[in-house]
Parts: C-alpha cells; sequence; structure tokens
C-alpha cells in the first residue's frame, strides 16, 4: 500500500496508541438477568408511536420522494409490519495472511439504496445485492488505485464518488498522490465519469476531504480546491495555494461549507465559509475564535460547527443561522462527539464531516455521552439540543450493558442503534421522537457473538440505515491470528422479516 508522502503516515506508531481499543468488550451481566429480559420481552413506557407521528413521517417520505436526482438523499425510514429482524446480507474477506493488526487491508466507505449495500475495499468497490440468503456479490467496480476518501453522501438517485490514488512507481514524485476522482452508480456499479484533480500534487490520504452537495462534487486538500458537476464531470472551479488562507475541508448535503485555515500552523487561524456550489463564490463567513485547534463541521444546514478549543478532543459545538450568525454554543463536557477518532485518530479517508457521536436533525443537534460504567445505570445516554437556542430539549437513555449511537436523522426523529446483551436481549434499530420521548423499535437482531464488539464500536464500524435495512461494516480487515487463513467478516446486514407498511 502507497498512501501518503514520506514518511508513511502508517507507522508503527500511529497505529500502537489505544491498542485496548481492538480488545472486545466483556460486559458482565450478573445482577441484570431481570431488567434485560424485561427488555427483551418488550416491556416498558416508550414502545410505539402516536398515529399522528407516522403520519408525520409518512409526509417527509413523500417529500422525499420528490427530491430532484442531483440533490443529496434524505430519506425517512417506515415502522415495519415486525420488528423481527433476518440476515439480509453477510460478506466475507479472504487472503487476509499478510494484514495484522497493525497493517490493516483499508475498507473505506458504506453505502445503501434500496437494492445494493456497496462498500470500499482497497482498491475497488464491491456491491452486494440485499436479499436474504442470497450470498454473491452484484458487481466490483476496480479503481485502479487504493480509495483516498469517501463521502457519507448519495445522491437520490444512488450516485456517489470516491478519491483515488493511481498507483505509480516508488521513484515517481508523485507517489502516494491522490489526485483522482471517481462518480458512480450504486445500483449498477457502473462508472460514470473520472477527473484528474488539478495542482494536486499535495493531496494525501492524510489530507484530503470529498464531499456532495446538490449537483455538485467537491474536494479540498489544504494546498487547493476543486468542485466538478455530477451530471457531465466538468470542472466548475478550482483554488490554489496562493492564497493566504486555504480550503481544508467541505462539508455537503443540503449546502456547502468549507473550514478555511489561515496562517502557518501552531497559529492558524480557521474561518468557516457558505460557498455556491456552482461558483465557489462566498455568501458569507464565520470566524472561529483564536485558540481552536480542529474544526469539524458535522451539518451544512443547518450549519453546525464541532470544535476543539485548547484540547485534543471536540469541546463545544457552535450553531449558526441560515447567514452564519452564532446562535448557540454547547459545552460537551461529559459528551463524546466522535470527532476525526476513526483510525486510530489518524486524519485517513477525510475527518472534516466525521463525527459519529453526534448527528443534527433539522431543529436539533444529537450528541451522545461519555460512556457510564456505574452499576445499576444507564451505560450511557443520548442528548438533543435545540439549535437555534442550544437548551437540551429530550434525553434518550440506553440500558445498563447496552449502550446508544445515534446513527441519523429521520425526518425529526433520531434513528439509534442500541448495542446487544445476548442472550438475554438483542441488539435494536430504535426510532426516537425527542418531542414526544416516544422510541420505536425498528429491528431486532442479534450479531455474530465474535464480532459484536468491532460492529458496536462507531469508531471502527460504518452503521449504514436505509430503506429498513441495518448495516455493519468494519473500517479495517486484518486476519484472526488464530486463524490466519481464515475468512474474515467484512459486512453483515439485517432486514424485517414481515413487509413494511
Amino acid at each position: 500500500m502507497s498512501f501518503g508522502p514520506p514518511p508513511s503516515p502508517y507507522t508503527q506508531s500511529a497505529v500502537a496508541a489505544d491498542q485496548a481499543r481492538r480488545r472486545r468488550r466483556i460486559r458482565l451481566l450478573s445482577g441484570a438477568v431481570a431488567v434485560l429480559l424485561a427488555v427483551a420481552l418488550g416491556v416498558g413506557g416508550r414502545l410505539l408511536l402516536s398515529s399522528s407521528a407516522d403520519d408525520g413521517a409518512r409526509a417527509d417520505d413523500k417529500a422525499t420522494a420528490a427530491q430532484r436526482p442531483d440533490e443529496v438523499r434524505t430519506t425517512v425510514e417506515e415502522i415495519p409490519a415486525s420488528p423481527e429482524g433476518q440476515q439480509a446480507i453477510e460478506h466475507y474477506a479472504e487472503h487476509l495472511e499478510k494484514n495484522t493488526d497493525t497493517n490493516p487491508r483499508y475498507a473505506p466507505g458504506s453505502w445503501a439504496t434500496d437494492k445494493i449495500f456497496a462498500r470500499g475495499v482497497a482498491d475497488r468497490v464491491e456491491g452486494y445485492r440485499i436479499k436474504p440468503h442470497y450470498d454473491e456479490t452484484a458487481w466490483t467496480l476496480e479503481l485502479g488505485g487504493h480509495i483516498c476518501a469517501t463521502s457519507r453522501h448519495v445522491t437520490a438517485d444512488g450516485r456517489t464518488a470516491v478519491v483515488v490514488q493511481p498507483p505509480r512507481s516508488d521513484g515517481s514524485p508523485d507517489r502516494g498522490v491522490c489526485d483522482q476522482v471517481v462518480f458512480f452508480d450504486l445500483n449498477t456499479g457502473r462508472k460514470l465519469w473520472q477527473e484528474k484533480m488539478p495542482a494536486a500534487g499535495f493531496a494525501y490520504v492524510t489530507n484530503t476531504n470529498l464531499t456532495l452537495t446538490e449537483g455538485v462534487v467537491a474536494v479540498a486538500w489544504g494546498h487547493g480546491s476543486v468542485a466538478y458537476d455530477m451530471k457531465s464531470g466538468k470542472r466548475l472551479w478550482n483554488t490554489t495555494t496562493t492564497a493566504r488562507c486555504e480550503d481544508k475541508g467541505f462539508a455537503g448535503g443540503r449546502a456547502l461549507l468549507a473550514v478555511v485555515g489561515c496562517g502557518a500552523a501552531p497559529d492558524t487561524t480557521f474561518e468557516v465559509q457558505k460557498l455556491d456550489p456552482r461558483t465557489g463564490r462566498t455568501e458569507w463567513t464565520y470566524k472561529v475564535a483564536r485558540g481552536v485547534d480542529k474544526v469539524f463541521l458535522p451539518s451544512s444546514d443547518p450549519p453546525v460547527l464541532a470544535v476543539a478549543a485548547g484540547d485534543i478532543e471536540v469541546t463545544d459545538l457552535i450553531t449558526l443561522d441560515g447567514r452564519g450568525r452564532h446562535l448557540a454554543t454547547v459545552s460537551l463536557n461529559g459528551y463524546d462527539a466522535e470527532c476525526g477518532t476513526r483510525y486510530y485518530s489518524k486524519p485517513f479517508f477525510g475527518v472534516v464531516e466525521n463525527c459519529d457521536g453526534v448527528v443534527v436533525g433539522r431543529t436539533r443537534a444529537y450528541v451522545m455521552s461519555k460512556e457510564n460504567i456505574a452499576s445499576g445505570q444507564p451505560s450511557d445516554w443520548i442528548v438533543a439540543f435545540d439549535t437555534t437556542t442550544g437548551r437540551t430539549a429530550g434525553k434518550f437513555e440506553g440500558r445498563e450493558f447496552q449502550r446508544v449511537y445515534p446513527l441519523r436523522a429521520s425526518g425529526d426523529d433520531l434513528l439509534i442503534y442500541r448495542a446487544g446483551a445476548e442472550p438475554i436481549a438483542p441488539a435494536a434499530l430504535v426510532r426516537w421522537n425527542p418531542r414526544t420521548d416516544e422510541e420505536t423499535p425498528l429491528l431486532l437482531f442479534a450479531l455474530p457473538e465474535d464480532d459484536e464488539g468491532e460492529l458496536s464500536d462507531p469508531q471502527r464500524t460504518d452503521v449504514v440505515v436505509e430503506h429498513g435495512s441495518v448495516f455493519f461494516a468494519p473500517r479495517e480487515l486484518a486476519r484472526d491470528d488464530d486463524a490466519p487463513k481464515s475468512k474474515v467478516l467484512m459486512a453483515i446486514g439485517y432486514t424485517s422479516a414481515g413487509l413494511t407498511h
């Protein structure tokens, strides 16, 4: 693998930190059988949404169906006829004898449509048909080089993009450069276009960020940025390194925001700009206070910043209005935003939009708490904050031995993954209405026992919900030292055993 300029970012020191996170957590169940048995039987006060809430979800779904093809998809999950889950896909990686924990096969990028679950694996993307008892790869898109950056965004008609590092000889001055953008169809695996990024000699896996917004694919790598038209692949605009301030990364979706860094480290100051996606013109600028070391953008609309002020971890959420004016600051003391924590906190495959402990809806920001190890109490919880006022607007508690993780918004509700505590309680995909504090179990299922720890860790695994199914895809694939020639699980998914309505 030839990622990055010398020295390689994948050094022993990069992967040695916090090795304990690779060990499966052992949760002791003593003293909790009665509580969890009640959970398994569905006993509890918050189970089914009212019919009015369902009507709202259906209205949201109709609005989603009316999206234009080039818009970034926003889907609303319906309540299935039965929450009983059945396995929809299960795929394994082979030939990992040389891939140890310190030298894994990277698998960045996971996406789903109503028909296909797709994921990036090293230098290709594979698509798996979502069909129980069907265990064949529907298509494989060979990229001709390793994936350097991905985006979680998908268009309404099922397209997305990756940035690729073309293979070059060891002596090439461009070895490790990531300068190819590939736009493709998730349902068919067909490459729609591929373009070379201009003046991208300093774009590497450690600094390249990719996003999608309406009709536009945008890439930034600190030393430059570029935007392409989705339909044609035509370059719309690009920036270079001549200016004092540089585009460090983008956030897409309903709008296009840029994190802009000005000046050299350690005295870099940051701005967040809203850009016109078609022209690159700045529509407004928000100046981040001095002393902030990192800026992440978990949402472009509403604009939400996650900032690390004088700390290596994110310390605050900052919400803005539609004109870039400050609305509220939310302290994240006691919370776990999980921004930039993937791959042992290394900036691989794009990090600006990646905050696995934060989900932003239309009027709420949902943040995961730090883990609570106190006996007889929830393992963690998710708190909703009003993006206009910054005040708390609801709390969803996990259960003892069962952590909860925010996944994505579904209309005005939040989709949550609740880890299982087998054999007492299954894992669950839950929809939470923060306005009424009601929850609806959408799917109940059991993850493979040997992989449950890794699959339930958002720092290590992509969890994707789409069209009534939930998928788990580890971002790093490594051999089992006890059985180095055995296959390794790289994707598993569940759907309802009953029909949706």
